[in-house]
């Protein structure tokens, strides 16, 4: 959420926040609200004094009268807080002064394309086409047992995402690989490598909501025995991984990465992008996610986003980097990039990552603070961002490096792990 102070003193800027991102709030209630709250609590400190007073001078009837009224109040406090909290959990993070103001997707600006998209002598075929034919896409059988949208990947296919794995992990591990990364970058971050980690693949109600992500539910997966979600990506556990905690500012920033499927409803997309492996509602991800001090957030996302470049570059992939506009965020979002990657079988640019940058909304729900040099205790700030969606890594690939027999080339930098230079040879 956001914090109180700004609520307090800009509302007319917390009213631009929610209707830049479509966001419907009633911030005048939720200044009313908070100010009844410091009145209360200002009312209850002083009863409470006075309690101290009165036990002293050993006045019990006074004594009485007091808590009467301190639980009276403490009462209308609980009543006006529980109020409060649903209001300011409704309320958007604040979009970063460089976020196009915007409706929606179609808004959202263009910073800067890479690569050549590759010029075919034939008609290239779609990624679903490419698979069927090869044998490593195989969408009907997993229909037939369990539905739409979800697939079966074999053979070669299955190659190619772990290939992907191990070299997101090869170069995000690696602290001599990440600073050229970061020099070429042109930025000023630590060089701190990310820390690999397994997490759940099921998070609690409440937590969920502290990310922020539990909305829109319609898009979770939830089991009603164990009253818990599955996971639509990596980071809804990652975030809660310090939950209630406190850093040294010397531990920061604190790097994490994981390689886990993902589980998303898809509900409202029937009819979208129902062919092949684009969206289904199972898939596998590698995600980074990162704590940080506030002066190092922004920062820290462009290193990600760096990170991203590199590695797509490394695939030969041409891709453009998008700022998303204020009506295509996530409400915990203060500044969201996207990259978007070429699909020749669709004529396109693709949503293939996407990197979050939080500032201290989510942290302030999960009460993960960081201890300062100087003996101040504030909210960290938090990252989290693509490393590859595989299953539309894998159509990139499939699509981009397609030849006229139907094979596929292997980009070089995977090759070590695949064994060879061309699928379907």
């Amino acid at each position: 959420m956001i914090d109180v102070k700004i609520l307090r003193e800009q509302p007319e800027r917390v009213k631009k926040a929610c209707q830049d991102k479509n966001v419907s709030v009633d911030i005048d209630r939720a200044v009313e609200l908070e100010m009844l709250r410091r009145q209360l609590q200002g009312h209850i400190d002083q009863i409470n004094q006075e309690r101290k007073q009165a036990a002293q001078a050993k006045d019990i009837e006074q004594g009485k009268r007091l808590k009467e009224q301190s639980t009276q109040l403490a009462d209308q406090f609980s009543q006006v807080d529980a109020e409060f909290a649903v209001l300011m959990h409704c309320v958007p993070n604040i979009p970063t002064d460089d976020t196009p103001i915007g409706k929606d997707e179609s808004e959202n600006v263009v910073l800067r394309q890479w690569g050549t998209k590759p010029q075919f002598v034939f008609e290239p075929k779609d990624h679903l086409t490419l698979g069927t034919a090869l044998g490593i896409i195989d969408s009907e059988k997993a229909a037939q047992v369990v539905g739409t949208r979800f697939t079966y990947l074999k053979g070669d296919a299955v190659l190619l995402q772990f290939a992907l794995a191990q070299f997101a992990f090869s170069v995000l591990t690696n602290e001599s690989l990440l600073q050229p990364i970061i020099n070429q970058a042109g930025l000023s971050v630590s060089s701190r490598p990310f820390i690999p980690v397994v997490p759940p693949l099921m998070i609690r109600p409440d937590v969920f909501e502290k990310m922020a992500r539990l909305e829109p539910q319609n898009e979770r997966y939830y089991i009603p025995s164990d009253d818990v979600f599955l996971i639509g990506s990596a980071e809804h556990t990652l975030g809660p991984l310090h939950m209630d905690e406190t850093f040294q500012e010397k531990e920061l920033p604190a790097r994490y990465m994981a390689f886990t499927p993902a589980f998303r409803r898809e509900a409202g997309s029937y009819g979208k992008d129902t062919k092949g492996i684009l969206r289904l509602h199972q898939f596998d991800k590698v995600e980074m996610e990162s704590f940080s001090t506030s002066d190092q957030g922004q920062n820290e996302q462009a290193f990600f986003v760096a990170i991203q470049e590199y590695l797509m570059q490394q695939l030969g992939l041409p891709y453009q980097v998008v700022m998303t506009c204020t009506g295509d965020q996530g409400d915990p979002d203060a500044r969201h990039v996207d990259i978007e990657t070429w699909m020749p079988g669709q004529s396109q640019y693709r949503e293939t990552h996407s990197s979050d940058y939080m500032t201290d909304y989510q942290a302030r729900r999960l009460a993960t603070k960081v201890k300062r040099e100087n003996g101040s205790t504030e909210f960290v700030h938090m990252n989290d961002a693509t490393v590859f969606a595989i299953g539309r890594t894998l159509i990139a690939i499939l699509e981009n490096d397609q030849e006229e027999d139907g094979t596929i080339r292997v980009p070089t930098v995977l090759r070590p792990w695949i064994g060879k230079d061309r699928i379907g040879a």
